[in-house]
């Protein structure tokens, strides 16, 4: 029997409907997935009796899709069952993403409970390489992906983060904790600032970083014409978890700040409801790149 840990969003619902039995649909208290009842809901601080419940009900796998955050932890919740957990999801939740899944999964496993990706149960989600979109890229951003690439090997050694703004091969701004979506509404026009008033909280870099974004932001760059949005899985990453996802919202917001276009790994960053997305980027002017992980020139325009 398959179980989802079912976090929010709507790929738990992808991957469910892809499965040719229903699966077990588990959340973790307070993350519920969009448009999908939920079985099980549990707390971290009873991780233990959780996983032993799985397996009394005949659990065998277990796929980790949708979002969370780190939970707080109240000490007074814990059950006997995981008390001998503690030190090992003490030590997760003061880690970086990655590291804190891997910890998760090995608990699962030890318990003789096997772990799957989500695109691994749902591959339709995965599109195959090449340019999607009516536009196609042109030769000028290879120094982009360059620079993108650059950029997600330096995010994967700090364990934060799967995408970031690119332009004429400098990195506008990289997602952090508030994900993908957040990091490009920050490029949007902020209700209360003036004309010409640069948004600073938005900039996690210094220097001529700083100018060029700043510049963007104030709108004496054309409102972002040229950006691309650049997103892959870390180096290294355990993609049975927190594979990165696109969906229609982010080629809204792309679409909204003026963005190029979105490259994105191919086989390590699935596409939610693809037909929408296409729509989306082809009506606002996008493309979007499947790019192989390799390298290939860009297509010309």
């Amino acid at each position: 029997m398959l179980a989802l840990i079912a976090g929010t969003g709507t790929l738990p619902r992808h991957v469910s409907e892809a499965q040719p039995e229903a699966p077990l649909i588990c959340s973790l208290e307070g993350f519920y997935p969009d448009d999908l009842d939920v079985d099980i809901s549990f707390r971290l601080e009873q991780l233990g009796s959780f996983v032993q419940n799985l397996k009394d009900r005949g659990v065998v796998s277990v796929c980790f899709c949708g979002a969370i955050r780190r939970p707080p932890v109240d000490p007074e919740q814990l059950d006997p069952a995981t008390l001998p957990l503690v030190p090992r999801i003490v030590a997760a939740l003061q880690s970086g993403d990655d590291a804190a899944l891997r910890t998760v999964i090995e608990i699962f496993e030890e318990a003789g409970i096997e772990a799957h990706g989500a695109h691994e149960l749902a591959p339709e989600l995965l599109p195959a390489a090449g340019v999607l979109s009516r536009k196609a890229p042109d030769q000028s951003r290879d120094r982009d992906i360059a620079a993108g690439r650059a950029m997600l090997a330096e995010m994967g050694r700090a364990d934060l983060g799967q995408a970031c703004i690119v332009r004429d091969g400098k990195v506008l701004l990289r997602e952090d904790d508030a994900g993908t979506d957040m990091m490009i509404k920050r490029l949007l026009p902020q209700p209360g600032l003036e004309t010409g008033e640069p948004i600073g909280w938005a900039i996690d870099m210094a220097g001529d970083l700083f100018s060029e974004t700043a510049d963007w932001l104030s709108g004496k760059e054309g409102g972002g014409a040229g950006a691309i949005l650049f997103k892959g899985p870390k180096p290294g990453q355990d993609r049975r978890v927190d594979l990165p996802t696109i969906g229609p919202e982010t080629a809204r917001l792309a679409g909204e700040a003026g963005l190029d276009g979105i490259v994105i790994e191919a086989g390590g960053v699935m596409v939610l409801e693809r037909e929408e997305v296409l729509r989306r980027c082809d009506a606002a002017g996008l493309f979007l790149w499947v790019r192989p992980v390799e390298g290939g020139e860009c297509a010309p325009s």
